[in-house]
């Protein structure tokens, strides 16, 4: 550990504080039932951003290089982070009505039952275009130097560039079945108002790993 890994530990510490301390977590609770949009836009901004960086630093040694784009990727993290929550919405509402009978289950068995077939329906059908959108945007910000001009945003030139193989055959092939699936199971057996800062939490963990063995890789 480095000096420059300090802060990001102590950040760190105080989330896990907030969150432990009754008062500062019922603030919390009182926040996003008033402003649940607003609230989850700044959890996704600030904790799948930092999760990128976090990873970065594992796999180049700096949290923030050059180009990073970092006010950019808080705006399109805080965006997915909104879209995120909308399909939470419609698919815990939506998705439980494709199995009518759980409740001929134990109370248990509902509850969980409910809580996969609500994040397989949402991660076979609503996750790919999502995780496609925001490989496009950070492909957009890598061309632009860290920034991202609307104007300049082509989607059809992007969508060559993609490296097919890399985005079908591991993200979403390999990451939704065996991490998203069953991550988002967990997802939604928690109490609504934690469900989208376990999710950027989620997003923060995964893109640490994934950096963590892109460094193994690079040492190999």
């Amino acid at each position: 550990m480095k000096s420059r890994d300090i802060p990001v530990i102590l950040i760190f510490l105080l989330l896990i504080a907030f969150f432990s301390i009754p008062v500062s977590r019922k603030a919390y609770e009182s926040a996003y039932k008033t402003l649940p949009v607003l609230v989850t836009f700044i959890k996704f901004a600030v904790m799948a951003t930092g999760g990128e960086m976090v990873a970065q630093r594992f796999s180049t040694g700096r949290y923030l290089n050059r180009g990073f784009g970092i006010l950019p990727k808080m705006i399109i993290w805080g965006l997915l982070g909104i879209s995120i929550y909308w399909a939470f919405v419609i698919f815990s509402n939506g998705a439980p009505v494709l199995l009518p009978h759980f409740n001929k289950t134990t109370e248990l068995a509902s509850r969980i039952l409910t809580a996969f077939i609500i994040s397989f329906s949402m991660n076979i059908s609503f996750a790919p275009m999502m995780m496609l959108t925001h490989h496009l945007t950070d492909m957009h910000i890598a061309s632009n130097k860290g920034r991202f001009p609307l104007k300049n945003f082509a989607v059809l030139p992007l969508l060559t560039q993609i490296d097919w193989q890399k985005m079908w055959g591991f993200v979403i092939k390999k990451t939704i079945p065996m991490f998203w699936i069953p991550a988002h199971t967990v997802t939604f057996l928690l109490p609504e108002q934690f469900r989208t800062i376990f999710a950027a939490g989620l997003s923060a963990v995964l893109g640490i790993l994934l950096g963590a063995v892109k460094a193994k890789d690079n040492l190999s």
